[in-house]
């Protein structure tokens, strides 16, 4: 008896080191690096105005998905992203519509978590970078109707905020949404007529729609 538990002592010491433990643990999977697209539903957040309404783009870039376990991973990307909308307006100098639109190129920098295998849930923040966009405004008063590229120092360059979604993993291809909830604000304060002004008065809101490939 007491040598039958020595031996069991010394088998469960075996097995049961450190080495062994690491060695029946599943290996996180390699890193993948791919390209993505997809459609966006944009809108900016505001409360200042009559109505905002969504307005379609689109987002095309790069993603990168490291593993850090069997089930976690970190997924940085970079794309470019179409984000505005339109927004109808009224104050005490004049009353109209404004369509925004606004290009951005996001770096997001995503924890991805595989809860089974064809399903992931991801989340975290990103930032954005405005590269260029146009503003068309129709309004009760002619002088102020126009459609031109944006003046970039009217504008904030940098949007930021967080980013929540899902998605199904089907081999080297993947199919998810996504929302971008902005935290910083788009327009910057302007002076006008002896008083200031934001235009707009708004963050950004971006439900994308995407489709993934890796390409490794």
């Amino acid at each position: 008896m007491k040598h039958s538990i020595i031996l069991l002592t010394a088998l469960l010491l075996i097995f049961c080191s450190p080495q062994n433990v690491c060695n029946a643990q599943e290996t996180p999977a390699p890193a993948r690096f791919g390209i993505k697209g997809g459609l966006n539903l944009a809108n900016l957040d505001t409360k200042d105005v009559i109505n905002n309404s969504t307005i379609f783009g689109f987002n095309l870039g790069l993603f990168s998905k490291l593993p850090l376990t069997r089930s976690i991973a970190l997924q940085p990307e970079l794309y470019f992203t179409s984000k505005g909308s339109v927004v109808t307006y009224k104050n005490v100098f004049v009353d109209g519509t404004a369509r925004f639109n606004l290009n951005y190129l996001e770096v997001p920098l995503l924890l991805v978590f595989n809860p089974i295998d064809l399903l992931n849930i991801h989340f975290g923040p990103y930032v954005s970078y405005l590269v260029s966009g146009t503003v068309k405004n129709e309004s009760s008063a002619n002088l102020f109707n126009f459609e031109n590229n944006i003046n970039a120092d009217d504008y904030n360059r940098i949007d930021a905020g967080i980013a929540v979604g899902a998605g199904v993993d089907l081999g080297a291809l993947s199919i998810g949404a996504r929302y971008n909830f902005g935290l910083t604000k788009v327009g910057k304060e302007r002076p006008f007529l002896g008083t200031t002004y934001t235009f707009p008065d708004a963050r950004n809101g971006v439900l994308n729609v995407y489709v993934s490939l890796s390409l490794n």
